[in-house]
């Protein structure tokens, strides 16, 4: 099932937005591939992009967390670390078992899933944060 993106997922600032989109894009790649019983192929391909993506993007997220001086820092970087940490679980995993339905479901669930839950909480709360100090 793709990951749709809608209202309640902008943060109101275009750049996290625009990041958040190619996240959810390259999620669907796979969710698609899957309903043309493709999936398997195309997970391999789509981990090692998320992987290089979501470092590339939560880095340019904890540089706009420093210079906003954001107070939850700390905690935003720490769930960073554990999310990127599950990708590369994953990717292991596929590594060394090959690409499977089941590690499909989990890219949905622990990827997808938790992706657009801390987007709707912690992302906006930043986002807010940002704006109030006039960084964006």
């Amino acid at each position: 099932m793709a990951v749709l993106w809608t209202p309640d997922l902008a943060t109101g600032n275009a750049t996290i937005d625009a990041e958040h989109k190619e996240l959810f894009a390259a999620i669907n790649r796979v969710m698609e591939a899957c309903s043309k019983g493709q999936g398997r192929a195309v997970l391999e391909e789509t981990i090692r992009f998320m992987e290089s993506y979501v470092e590339k993007h939560f880095n340019h997220e904890e540089q706009l967390q420093q210079k906003c001086k954001y107070p939850d820092y700390v905690n935003h970087k720490k769930w960073h670390e554990g999310y990127k940490k599950v990708v590369a679980e994953i990717d292991a995993q596929i590594r060394k078992e090959g690409p499977s339905i089941a590690l499909v479901g989990k890219v949905n669930a622990q990827i997808a899933g938790a992706l657009a839950t801390h987007i709707k909480t912690e992302d906006k709360k930043l986002a807010a944060f940002m704006k109030s100090q006039g960084v964006s």
